[in-house]
């Protein structure tokens, strides 16, 4: 149930933090409410209509700063249509242009009529091929980081949290989806068009807003849950997916009401470029976690845990992101462990250290990156979006587990969400909570800990609690086995799970014969196989050892999907190699129209 503090608390409240990503200066006003009237128009590829910004303005305030990055700007007026005064700062890279606006005494809401860009960064426009079901075209948003002043002009930060409401209008066979409450789920229809309303009264973060126009249909998997997918996809989608009810119970038991109201998700077209996206009341997923027994859905498991941390307690700038991941990787093995048991939650926990100290060789144990707090000063909050926030910061919260016990620690987590529900916090907020909620006072515990240089310090502290897997000790006596010249189809992989396959692939060792190669592919298959994360470890292994047969399979992989975590190690491993450049090349510049920007902002620097 919603509580009056949910549909009232005011953005306004919540302390402000200065954001090197936004131009916004919320000290004088600061946005409160977005009110969206907009038209999909799918041959233009452009979103057209306007924006009505409800400010809070501080006395004497003269003007509004908001966020834009290639938008086409109209006119502005205020809520009486009277036209305001406006400029348009110099464009920058990263950052986009600030839309300054000037406000009469009295004013406190602003309208911008505007045009998108074709070419908006946070909008793919995917025509019917590009589709699963190849007859319709389709829309969808990827607001996170600084994305969403692409498509909407308004204070584009983490810590300007802001409710929203939308009316959209688009062609009539498709259907619009947001993160927001659906009020007219059909639509209304008008000739050739169908207008959808949303509204969205919790104060969210404005990376949160999200839109999805397409041929998408709909089927309930609990009171309060289901699934939305294109017709041809929804039948998979809704089968592994069952659990969604479940998962929701499982984290209210650990951390408190579940307050958005419905948890819906949406399963996108496969250049969706992230595993998922925790759209409030509809996550946003990709369908490469369709792996047809349900082994993947810890990606929906931690998409959901970002209800609370993440959507309900928000980073309040893009160096707090661990803030986000870090408690969210904690909570979806918690909900995991107490859906499937300790062993899953114990694979997928060894899985995510071995992917955090992989990054960590990879950049550098003295890189700056490896902090939890990062210094983004002059660079893309995306730079961000890496193992260190998720693997590094869920690391640590085990390790403040490990020292005042879970029952503790729970009891700390539960209040600190509800202490600090619909607001955004920096790491040295947090900190100052844990020190007076948990430790109390207890500079000893603190030092054990080691917090400090956990947070602000490079690499990995030496008191991470270790990972263990009796799973994972079954497969590496395989592993052992076959890296002394068993043959593949003598290995004793009976019964193993998803997660064993990935991580015996990846603990394979460095160089194998061409035989061993083949034998493996041979014997399992695993060219073939319907599981992205096994595809895409075999795939690593398979360009290291420039195994021919499978080159196949990694060019249907990187022209089938879009998602980032897979594209870059894949595209890197193949630039890394003399043969693999003009294979990278020749790949990527057929695959290319078919990623996200989000996507092609990180390839383009590795595809030279």
């Amino acid at each position: 149930m919603t509580t009056s503090r949910e549909t009232t608390a005011p953005a306004a409240a919540t302390p402000t933090a200065r954001d090197i990503h936004s131009y916004a200066v919320p000290q004088e006003a600061r946005v409160t409410h977005v009110a969206l009237d907009l038209r999909a128009d799918f041959t233009a590829k452009q979103l057209s209509g306007r924006a009505t910004l409800t400010l809070a303005v501080a006395p004497g305030a003269t003007k509004v700063v908001l966020d834009t990055n290639g938008l086409a700007i109209d006119r502005v007026t205020d809520g009486s249509d009277r036209a305001l005064q406006f400029s348009l700062g110099t464009a920058d890279p990263i950052l986009g242009q600030p839309l300054t606006v000037t406000l009469p005494s009295g004013v406190q809401q602003v309208v911008v009529h505007y045009k998108t860009s074709p070419d908006a960064a946070a909008l793919q426009w995917l025509s019917p091929q590009q589709t699963a079901g190849r007859r319709h075209p389709y829309l969808f948003s990827q607001g996170q980081a600084i994305l969403t002043r692409t498509w909407i002009p308004t204070q584009d930060s983490p810590g300007i949290r802001q409710t929203y409401e939308a009316r959209v209008t688009v062609p009539a066979a498709l259907r619009a989806v947001m993160s927001a409450e659906q009020l007219t789920p059909d639509g209304v229809a008008s000739g050739q068009e169908r207008r959808f309303d949303f509204k969205m009264p919790q104060a969210i973060p404005p990376y949160l807003i999200a839109i999805a126009v397409g041929d998408i249909a709909f089927r309930s998997s609990g009171p309060r849950t289901g699934v939305y997918a294109e017709p041809s996809v929804l039948d998979l989608a809704s089968s592994e997916f069952t659990d969604l009810e479940k998962m929701v119970g499982a984290a209210e038991s650990l951390y408190g009401p579940y307050r958005w109201g419905r948890y819906d998700l949406l399963v996108l077209p496969p250049s969706f470029p992230f595993g998922g996206m925790e759209n409030p009341r509809l996550t946003f997923a990709t369908p490469t976690v369709l792996a047809g027994d349900r082994s993947l859905t810890s990606l929906v498991a931690h998409e959901l845990a970002h209800s609370w941390s993440g959507n309900l307690v928000t980073n309040a700038t893009w160096s707090d992101f661990w803030l986000n991941e870090g408690f969210t990787v904690y909570f979806e093995l918690r909900i995991m462990e107490a859906l499937y048991g300790k062993e899953r939650a114990g694979m997928l926990e060894s899985l995510g250290r071995k992917e955090l100290t992989d990054e960590i060789a990879r950049i550098g144990a003295t890189s700056p990156d490896t902090r939890l707090h990062m210094d983004l000063t002059g660079r893309n909050p995306d730079d961000g979006v890496a193992p260190i926030a998720y693997e590094k910061g869920a690391a640590f919260l085990n390790v403040i587990e490990a020292a005042v016990g879970r029952e503790r620690f729970d009891q700390y987590l539960r209040s600190y969400f509800d202490r600090h529900a619909f607001t955004s916090l920096t790491t040295e907020a947090f900190l100052q909570d844990l020190r007076t909620n948990l430790f109390k006072g207890d500079k000893a515990l603190e030092d054990r800990i080691n917090v400090q240089e956990w947070v602000y310090q490079p690499g990995l502290p030496s008191n991470a609690t270790p990972t263990s897997s009796e799973a994972f000790a079954k497969v590496d006596r395989q592993v052992d086995a076959f890296a002394k010249g068993a043959a593949a189809n003598t290995l004793d992989t009976k019964d193993w799970a998803p997660q064993q396959w990935q991580y015996f692939i990846g603990a394979l060792p460095a160089m194998l014969t061409a035989a061993q190669v083949a034998d493996l592919d041979r014997t399992y298959q695993l060219s073939k196989t319907g599981n992205s994360e096994i595809l895409f470890a075999w795939l690593r292994v398979a360009i290291a050892h420039h195994y021919q047969p499978a080159m196949p399979a990694l060019d249907h992989f990187l022209t089938s999907q879009g998602r980032r975590k897979f594209l870059r190690p894949l595209y890197e491993d193949l630039m890394a190699k003399d043969w693999g450049k003009a294979e990278a090349r020749r790949i990527y510049q057929r695959a290319r129209p078919l990623y996200h920007a989000v996507a092609t902002s990180t390839l383009d620097a590795i595809v030279k």
